[in-house]
């Protein structure tokens, strides 16, 4: 008598691990995406030297505008429940081809700041190991062994990538806490002054602009809460919390440590600082000074595992976006399969990891630095993308609320998002006229880098109209996949 053949085995499924990640998970994907500790020592000092003593106001100012685009952000999430995110928010907002539109540029977007870490990551690490140990290897070996890493991890579950971001997020935020602790305990040459936080300061001091510029570039990724509502345990709870808990966090830890700075040297003294051709080492300066030795050792080195978790975090994000345009048919369906015991999108996952190696080979053929040549300009692409589709989303928000509140106040869903659109279009507009200011570029080319934004959004927008016409099938299913809670 024959045996029933064994059910067979899936190689790949189309579905996302579901229930797996709590508010905390998502805090340290967001959290991590923006590298605090990067941002301290590197956009501290150089707003200081922009733009004066106005940084720690401009960060919190920030923080505020995205804030507002949350409180709607988050309430349109309860009826967005899918990986897509941006995508899904222009399309249900704006219509389908503004969806179309908005995707293409921030995948794009994720994309370009998911490989110009890998330029960060191999230039700081050849930089930092040379120079502390006597380790004198190429700038690719470290971005080799991060590619091979962040692409082990994302075959992984999800909450193994979070794990290990939660250990690098928890050692980068504490060494800036006990140096803040210790400035604040010893006291600086100067009196204490809040005068960072002054209007005239911020918002009215010469070159204000670059204040904004790297105040919203400061906080990249805080909206890729909604691109993990699929594997959340509790999306209607989980999504909203780690995204307020997100810009909350950044806002008050930008601020607070900028302005730290300022008590540190003193008003004075910290501009004085600022001018001098060693100012990006300002941070390190006061581990020095007030720590010792092995405080500035331990941020140097934590520079470069932060970089590792900006790379981890945006390569996840990269990854789902790519699976739910696999899933929509916007692009190959093959992208939005999932490996069958993880539940991970390996296939979009390596995607990103084969264009990133691409990117390092035309590096290293090209004789390009890594980091005036590569991870600044393709980082800069990133930042003005994310901050746009940002705005998008925001309009978005009101678009999809104006036609009905749902219960919810005007306030929450037309009023702040509003707002948020406005300071978020601003943000932009303020990048777009400094954008020299974020590539270190002169001329032309700064246009050229500029360009992807809106051909993109464009050109996604006129595919969903062909799209409209030519396959109305196939338009008419585009969000419809993964259910939502109308």
């Amino acid at each position: 008598m024959s045996q029933p053949n064994p059910p067979s085995v899936p190689t790949t499924t189309t579905t996302l691990a579901q229930r797996r990640l709590g508010v905390w998970a998502i805090v340290f994907f967001v959290v991590s995406a923006a590298a605090p500790l990067t941002v301290v020592a590197s956009a501290a000092a150089t707003d200081f030297r922009l733009a004066g003593i106005g940084g720690p106001g401009a960060m919190l100012a920030s923080g505020v505008v995205l804030m507002l685009f949350a409180v709607g952000f988050t309430a349109m999430s309860r009826y967005v429940r899918n990986t897509g995110a941006f995508y899904v928010y222009g399309a249900r907002g704006l219509g389908r081809p503004i969806g179309i539109g908005i995707v293409f540029v921030t995948v794009f977007s994720y994309t370009a700041l998911c490989i110009c870490f890998y330029g960060f990551v191999g230039f700081f690490g050849e930089m930092t190991f040379s120079a502390l140990f006597g380790i004198d290897l190429p700038w690719t070996v470290y971005a080799v062994l991060a590619l091979v890493i962040v692409g082990l991890l994302g075959y992984r579950k999800i909450d193994v990538g979070a794990k290990v971001l939660g250990v690098l997020l928890t050692a980068e935020v504490a060494i800036l806490l006990v140096l803040a602790i210790a400035v604040l305990a010893k006291g600086g040459p100067e009196p204490v002054s809040f005068a960072s936080f002054a209007p005239e300061n911020v918002f009215f001091a010469a070159g204000s602009g670059a204040l904004f510029v790297f105040g919203f570039g400061a906080y990249l990724g805080f909206e890729s809460t909604a691109i993990y509502t699929e594997e959340a345990k509790d999306p209607s709870r989980t999504v909203p919390m780690a995204t307020y808990i997100s810009i909350a966090f950044l806002g008050v830890f930008y601020a607070f440590t900028f302005w730290v700075l300022t008590v540190a040297f003193g008003v004075e003294g910290v501009l004085k600082l600022a001018m001098q051709d060693d100012f990006q080492d300002m941070v390190f300066h006061a581990g020095d000074a007030y720590l010792g030795e092995w405080a500035s050792v331990t941020m140097r080195v934590l520079i470069v595992t932060s970089f590792f978790a900006c790379l981890l975090a945006f390569h996840n994000a990269s990854s789902r976006y790519l699976f739910s345009l696999g899933r929509e048919r916007l692009l190959p369906p093959w992208l939005s399969q999932t490996e069958p015991s993880t539940q991970a999108p390996h296939h979009a996952s390596l995607v990103i990891s084969i264009v990133s190696l691409v990117a390092i080979v035309v590096t290293i053929i090209s004789g390009a630095d890594p980091f005036l040549g590569f991870a600044l300009p393709v980082y800069s692409i990133g930042v003005a993308g994310l901050v746009f589709a940002q705005a998008v989303a925001a309009i978005a928000v009101v678009g999809f609320f104006l036609r009905g509140r749902r219960g919810h106040s005007v306030w929450r869903v037309l009023v702040a998002p509003a707002l948020g659109a406005i300071g978020l279009l601003i943000g932009f507009t303020l990048i777009a006229l400094n954008f020299d200011l974020v590539t270190g570029l002169e001329g032309p080319i700064n246009l050229v880098l500029l360009a992807p934004t809106p051909i993109l959004f464009v050109a996604g927008t006129v595919a969903g109209l062909v799209l409209k016409k030519r396959r109305p099938q196939h338009y008419a299913e585009l969000t419809t996949l993964v259910p939502d809670d109308e």
